[in-house]
């Protein structure tokens, strides 16, 4: 099974996560993907995507994080000892959210979205100061991330296998040119 846990403000409905579940559509394994609508709530979102991977054997789970994602598929990937695919992944987000506290909406939809100043404390209580086992681990990290530091995602992850793409951007508009190697570290 694979659990897709997208960033922040953003949906099953993103880019990445709908070129996952039609490739696996395709290859007729369609009913092992699970992505969900994470609530705004790092307690929350991570109660969340525990209650879905807790039906399966560590073994039979992956995960891939986008983002904020990342940051929590870290988490549970040193909980559970699964594999784990980050892709432009969060690695301080305490520090980088703490400007968006406030309402806004979602990337796509017009729903307001609020991230509440208590979440901060919420995604301080999910630090991964150091992983345990780097090989359960795929780093995906384009230099032309405009919104997080790609060299801090690689000093997060050492030892795992990393892809450092030259340019690209934070939603990784390129994806498509590494998900067959993202399906297969899966």
């Amino acid at each position: 099974m694979i659990l897709y846990l997208h960033g922040f403000r953003s949906s099953p409905r993103s880019f990445k996560a709908r070129l996952i579940a039609e490739r696996l559509q395709a290859l007729g394994r369609g009913a092992e993907y699970h992505c969900p609508q994470l609530p705004a709530s790092p307690h929350d979102a991570i109660a969340l995507a525990s209650r879905i991977a807790s039906r399966f054997a560590p073994g039979e789970v992956a995960l891939i994080g986008s983002s904020l994602g990342g940051y929590y598929a870290t988490w549970l990937a040193e909980q559970l000892g699964c594999r784990a695919v980050l892709l432009n992944p969060a690695v301080k987000p305490p520090r980088d959210l703490e400007k968006h506290v406030g309402i806004t909406t979602a990337y796509h939809s017009d729903q307001p979205f609020e991230f509440r100043r208590e979440y901060i404390a919420e995604l301080q209580a999910l630090a991964v100061t150091r992983i345990t086992q780097p090989e359960r681990y795929f780093l995906i990290a384009a230099t032309g991330d405009e919104v997080l530091d790609w060299r801090e995602m690689v000093a997060h992850y050492p030892g795992a296998p990393q892809r450092v793409i030259d340019g690209s951007d934070h939603g990784l508009s390129d994806f498509g040119s590494y998900l067959d190697d993202v399906l297969a570290f899966c």
